[in-house]
C-alpha cells in the first residue's frame, strides 16, 4: 500500500515512534464506562493499530480524502466507522448516541477549535487524549497563577480534571515539526452545569484575558460592574490568578446586579 503524503495545508505530522503511539493508546482508560473512542485525524493509522488492540469500539474521522482511502484498504473490517469529513462541523449523535472517548495526534493549527467544540458537547464525550503543540497542552493543564494559563485552562478545567502526561520530540514525526509536542488527559468531572449563566462566564473568561496585564476591575470594564464587585479584592487580581470557582463568582454577580436594573 502506497504511503499517504503528509499534506502541509491540513497541519499533518504522522507519528512514527511505535512505542509512543503505544502510550497514547494505553492512556485512554474508558471514564464513565464509555465504550467507544473516537480518534481524530488517524492519518496512516500507527495509533489505530495499537487502539484496535483495545476492547474499545473504534472510530476514526479525517479530512484528509488520502488517508481514508488508505484506512479502507487497511482496516475493511472498520467499514462505515471510517468516516471522511471534518469533526469540527460533523454531527456525531447521528453516529454515536452514546457518551464516547476522543483520542488523536491534533493538527496543531486546529487544536484550540476541537476543544471549543467538545465543550459543546462535553456531556457526550467523557474522556479525551490527545497530542497537540507542547505549548499549547501545558497551557490547559497549567494551575491558576501560572504564565501559561489562559482562556482554554479556565474553560476546559471548568469541566475536566487535566493531567500532563508525557512530552514527545519533532524526530517522532514524518515529517517533523518546529515544536515539541505533549500529550495530554482530559477526564470529564463531575459539573453538570455552572452556577451561573454559562454565556455570561465564557464572555467574563475571555474579557479578562483579553488583557491579561490588567487588573479585572480593568480588563472587564466594559461589563458596567456593579460598585460592590469593583471595590472586592478579587477585582485587584489579573485573569491569571482566578481559578474557575472566582470566574464563576465574577459572573454571579454581574448577573445578580443586571437582574437588579
Amino acid at each position: 500500500m502506497e504511503k499517504v503524503r503528509a499534506k502541509k495545508h491540513l497541519g499533518q505530522h504522522f507519528l512514527t515512534d511505535l512505542s509512543i503511539a503505544e502510550r497514547i493508546a494505553l492512556s485512554v482508560k474508558g471514564h464513565g464506562g464509555v465504550k467507544k473512542v473516537l480518534e481524530i485525524g488517524p492519518g496512516m493509522g500507527v495509533l489505530t493499530d495499537f487502539l484496535l488492540k483495545t476492547d474499545f469500539e473504534l472510530y476514526l474521522i479525517d479530512v484528509d480524502k488520502d488517508s481514508i482511502a488508505y484506512l479502507l484498504k487497511k482496516n475493511p473490517e472498520l467499514g462505515e466507522r471510517i468516516i471522511y469529513g471534518d469533526y469540527l462541523k460533523y454531527d456525531f449523535q447521528k453516529v454515536i448516541k452514546d457518551q464516547y472517548a476522543i483520542v488523536g495526534n491534533f493538527p496543531y493549527n486546529i487544536s484550540s477549535q476541537i476543544f471549543f467544540k467538545v465543550l459543546e458537547v462535553r456531556n457526550q464525550v467523557t474522556e479525551v487524549v490527545c497530542m497537540l503543540q507542547k505549548e499549547v497542552a501545558e497551557r490547559i493543564a497549567s494551575p491558576k497563577g501560572n504564565k501559561a494559563y489562559g482562556i482554554l485552562s479556565v474553560l476546559l478545567q471548568a469541566f475536566y480534571d487535566i493531567e500532563y502526561l508525557f512530552s514527545v520530540p519533532p524526530e517522532v514525526f514524518d515529517p517533523p515539526p518546529k515544536v515539541n509536542s505533549g500529550v495530554i488527559r482530559l477526564v470529564r468531572n463531575d459539573v453538570t452545569s455552572l452556577d451561573c449563566n454559562e454565556k455570561l462566564f465564557f464572555q467574563v473568561v475571555k474579557g479578562g484575558f483579553g488583557n491579561r496585564r490588567k487588573t479585572l476591575r480593568n480588563s472587564l470594564k466594559s461589563f458596567q460592574l456593579p460598585e460592590e464587585l469593583k471595590s472586592n479584592p478579587l477585582m485587584d487580581k489579573r485573569a491569571e490568578q482566578l481559578d474557575v470557582a472566582d470566574f464563576v463568582f465574577v459572573a454571579q454577580q454581574i448577573e445578580a446586579s443586571r437582574g437588579n436594573h
